[in-house]
């Protein structure tokens, strides 16, 4: 079972950018694809965006073109890069990981994921 590990969430002021990692702890992040999710206070936890195994990459509308998500398979590890950040982008984000689905939409959905991170806090001030 896949343990995920998110970093680099915090307090920052709008405008301004910042950028998520998350790490797989066993060397097989090529078997999955990954997909971010946040949640704010009060709220259900929302797609935001998500990359297959070979690289297709899915954005929610509220951050396209604002927000790129990448992997680096060598380090395990797969990254969340928020440009132009408001105060409504303040949530806990979640990586997820989950195995390979015949479409690629269905990485939009939160069933999709087998396997979630403990989720890293982004706070961002007006």
């Amino acid at each position: 079972q896949v343990q995920l590990v998110e970093t680099g969430g915090r307090l920052v002021q709008a405008g301004n950018s910042l950028t998520l990692s998350c790490r797989a702890s066993d060397g097989t992040w090529n078997m999955y694809a990954m997909g971010w999710f946040r949640q704010a206070p009060g709220k259900e936890r929302e797609f935001v965006a998500a990359i297959s195994r070979n690289g297709l990459q899915l954005y929610a509308d509220p951050v396209k073109g604002r927000f790129t998500t990448s992997r680096d398979i060598s380090r395990d590890t797969g990254y969340l890069v928020l440009h132009n950040l408001t105060p409504d982008d303040t949530g806990v984000y979640y990586c997820a990981a989950a195995e390979p689905k015949a479409a690629a939409t269905t990485y939009r959905r939160l069933a999709a994921y087998e396997y979630w991170g403990q989720g890293t806090q982004v706070t961002v001030s007006s």
